[in-house]
């Protein structure tokens, strides 16, 4: 079944979804930007009609506006920016008065996110390992606009939650065209242990996306892309959503 698609936020990540969302069983019939959409003002019932579901890859500053928007216009949504989590309670509680579903993430690559799992696990290791220190670093292209990102400061929440409460040193680099890489480490004086993960192009954000919100279409509450990892990757198994061909490159 086809389903509507609202791309908000039509920039790089934007019209990547836009190419790809054939694949996912979209149709694209609503794009929205800075120029149709300041302070969310365009998300409107009359102007989302015929859509099923949002792509939302927008700013820090306009996020939490436009997933509220999104909600109150009955429309579920998957979102991928960031820096704008300090908001989620508001955008919570968005989602329940509006009755509609919401998947979120820092990053929606799902090499990302299995990379998040094996580092919170990790930690778990050297938390009780006390010659240990940590540190986190990443690097993207000059026009991201959050730093340290999304992504570096749930590696640090994770790691936290995972049992390691000593500190954690996080820096990060902008410079050029990287899609990103993230690199978690541990050293001693005996030894030093890195993990990381460097994404090759923005694809895998957009199809992680796209899963994220073919999932979400029809659901309510609000969910993390980690959450559903093994149900995307079951569905992915199961042929629902891309082709032949994409699955290879998505399935768990």
């Amino acid at each position: 079944m086809t389903l509507g698609l609202a791309i908000v936020g039509h920039g790089k990540m934007g019209r990547l979804v836009e190419r790809l969302a054939p694949e996912y069983g979209f149709a694209v019939c609503a794009r929205f930007n800075s120029k149709n959409n300041a302070g969310g003002e365009g998300l409107t019932r009359e102007a989302l009609q015929g859509v099923d579901v949002a792509v939302e890859f927008s700013t820090p500053q306009t996020a939490a506006r436009n997933i509220q928007q999104l909600a109150a216009a009955g429309v579920n949504a998957a979102v991928g920016s960031t820096g704008w989590l300090a908001h989620l309670p508001d955008v919570q509680r968005a989602v329940q008065e509006g009755g509609t579903g919401l998947v979120w993430a820092p990053n929606f690559s799902v090499g990302v996110n299995l990379f998040l799992k094996a580092v919170m696990y990790t930690a778990t290791l050297f938390a009780q390992q006390q010659e240990y220190d940590a540190w986190g670093w990443e690097i993207h292209h000059a026009a991201k606009k959050d730093a340290l990102s999304g992504t570096l400061l749930k590696l640090a929440d994770d790691m936290r939650a995972g049992g390691y409460d000593r500190a954690i040193e996080l820096s990060s680099n902008r410079a050029g065209a990287h899609p990103g890489t993230h690199e978690i480490g541990f050293d001693s004086l005996a030894d030093t242990i890195t993990l990381r993960h460097t994404a090759r192009s923005r694809e895998g954000f957009a199809r992680g996306a796209l899963q994220a919100a073919r999932w979400v279409a029809g659901k309510k509450g609000v969910f993390e892309f980690q959450e559903i990892l093994g149900e995307l990757g079951e569905a992915a198994r199961n042929g629902d959503g891309a082709s032949k061909q994409e699955r290879a490159k998505v399935s768990l």
